[in-house]
Order: C-alpha cells, then sequence, then structure tokens
C-alpha cells in the first residue's frame, strides 16, 4: 500500500513559478510509475504528466510542455513538478499518483492505471 503527500501548491503571480513534491511511503517506490494530475473548479481532473520507473520516459499534457518539468528521486522517495511561465489556467488542484510498473491497463494519462493517490495540494495563479 503506498501512501502519497503532495506540498509546495500555493499562490503565485501569472508568470511565476513553483515546484510541487509528492513524499511516498509503503511500497518499494522504484517499482512505481508516477504521474500528476489537476482538477480545475468545475472541470474534470486531468493529466498533466507522467514519469516511468526508472526516470527514463516521461509525457505531458499539450498545453504544459516546455513549461512544467516532471521528476523523481528514488532515494528519496519523491517525485517532483517544476512548474515555471505559470498562467492563469493552471490554477487547479494538483493530484500526485502512483502505478506499479506491471499495470499496463490503459495509457500513462489514464486515471484508470493509477491506484494510488494523494489529497491534492491548491495551486492558484494570479493574473
Amino acid at each position: 500500500q503506498v501512501q502519497l503527500v503532495e506540498s509546495g501548491g500555493g499562490l503565485v503571480q501569472a508568470g511565476g513559478s513553483l515546484r510541487l513534491s509528492c513524499a511516498a511511503s509503503g511500497g518499494t517506490f522504484s517499482s512505481y510509475n508516477l504521474g500528476w494530475f489537476r482538477q480545475a473548479p468545475g472541470k474534470e481532473r486531468e493529466f498533466v504528466a507522467h514519469i516511468s520507473w526508472s526516470a527514463s520516459t516521461t509525457s505531458y499534457l499539450d498545453s504544459v510542455k516546455g513549461r512544467f518539468t516532471i521528476s523523481r528521486d528514488n532515494a528519496k522517495n519523491a517525485v517532483y513538478l517544476q512548474m515555471n511561465s505559470l498562467k492563469p489556467e493552471d490554477t487547479a488542484v494538483y493530484y500526485c499518483a502512483a502505478h506499479h510498473r506491471l499495470v499496463r491497463s490503459g495509457t500513462p494519462s489514464s486515471e484508470s492505471r493509477y491506484g494510488y493517490w494523494g489529497q491534492g495540494t491548491q495551486v492558484t495563479v494570479s493574473s
């Protein structure tokens, strides 16, 4: 059983940066692929970024490519989302999620692939 706890959210002006962190416990962290999702008010939760267990593969939502970077530190059981050039439309609750690397259902951007979720951290970007 994997537990995930996000941190690093907050209020930032448009054009600014934030770094989200997600601390994991309760499992063999290096066996899990990790993802970040977000949910804006009144909208469905959407995929933001994914990183494989070995960090050899990453993928991103088109609208964040070139601005966001996902990374992980298996020694610290942590995954990060560096967010630069933030826009008001990035405002959302951001969730960290994990699935065992042997789980192949759906795609890395599919919520259904992820069996473990954090509680979320609020990111608000003011214009």
